[in-house]
């Protein structure tokens, strides 16, 4: 990945369970000028018993009682439904990208894409991240609800299973939808940067708003995943805790300004602050008349605009030396 930032709209199952629905979030995506759309893929029966219930979150945004089987049952789509979002993202030219959640997803997965996005549920899912990993992908690993250990104890599976930690990106998350901005504890990014020298870092929000995941890319987040929909008071798990269309693009828009702000690192002037130079920096003036061959003291040199005169950073070697011509009042020295 390049210095750019890469933009993962996650749409996630904000299709609802419904193919259309799912083209038309591509469309928002495409629009908005992100760099991958991403889906999420299972078979519910491989993926959860049928009566794990759901979470305090997905019960409220969805307003159903349900077990989490049913709601997911729901909200599946087909392999053969994902191949084709997969041809209709390659019409729209965006990236497709889907989140496996069980070993044969991931399977029918790797011919559709070229890189792997594992979601924080599989952090600690050591034979899931070593099927993943037998793929020789490159991947991105969301870690929310993790320890440190934890994703130690991922990096080095992954690592041992062939992937090169210059081909992985760990992302910081929060899972809960939506976060609160106490609890996302942008920091910890850094964490990790620091604590696993050679990988990339990124962020997964899960705020309202875009004001974190940009402050994520001032930080040095290299990817930036964010959940998009249609509209935020459909029924839904994550639909509340997600962008709508122009939301998304402010973001995406937000980003490139502030990839283009962060530059190169030297500090040196840019090429539109040398014109500026010489009209706001001050030089040495003549205080007074001064005859050549004066010695020349504090209260005959004045600092006055323009610069384009004797610096001030040279006062210390002009006071008490000899003046080499006449000045006249206001002449730069």
């Amino acid at each position: 990945m390049s210095n750019k930032t890469f933009i993962i709209a996650e749409a996630g199952v904000n299709h609802n369970g419904d193919f259309e629905l799912a083209k038309q979030l591509i469309d928002v995506a495409v629009v908005a000028g992100v760099d991958a759309v991403k889906f999420q893929t299972w078979k519910t029966e491989l993926l959860v018993t049928e009566d794990a219930e759901m979470a305090e979150y997905q019960k409220e945004n969805t307003q159903v009682e349900e077990s989490q089987f049913q709601m997911l049952k729901r909200l599946e789509l087909s392999y053969s439904d994902f191949s084709a979002l997969k041809a209709y993202c390659d019409s729209k030219n965006i990236l497709f990208l889907s989140t496996p959640d069980e070993e044969q997803s991931a399977t029918f997965l790797n011919d559709l894409q070229n890189i792997f996005k594992i979601g924080s549920g599989e952090l600690t899912n050591t034979p899931f991240l070593r099927h993943v990993a037998s793929f020789g992908k490159p991947i991105i690993l969301s870690t929310g609800m993790g320890y440190l250990s934890e994703v130690e104890h991922a990096l080095f599976t992954l690592e041992n299973a062939g992937v090169a930690l210059e081909n992985i990106t760990v992302l910081h998350a929060t899972t809960d939808y939506p976060t609160a901005p106490e609890d996302v504890n942008l920091n910890a990014m850094n964490t990790m940067k620091d604590a696993f020298p050679g990988i990339s870092v990124g962020y997964s929000d899960h705020t309202l708003g875009i004001e974190v995941p940009v402050a994520a890319v001032a930080m040095g987040a290299k990817v930036i995943e964010k959940h998009f929909t249609l509209d935020k008071s459909m029924l839904g798990p994550d639909h509340k805790a997600s962008l709508e269309p122009q939301e998304l693009k402010a973001m995406v828009d937000s980003i490139r300004n502030i990839e283009l702000a962060l530059g190169s690192g030297w500090k040196i002037p840019t090429a539109t602050e040398m014109k500026n130079r010489d009209i706001v920096r001050k030089s040495l003036v003549a205080a007074c008349e001064i005859n050549s061959g004066e010695i020349i003291t504090a209260d005959m040199i004045s600092i006055k605009r323009p610069g384009n005169g004797i610096s001030p950073t040279r006062w210390d070697e002009i006071i008490n030396s000899v003046a080499k011509k006449s000045y006249s009042l206001g002449d730069l020295i």
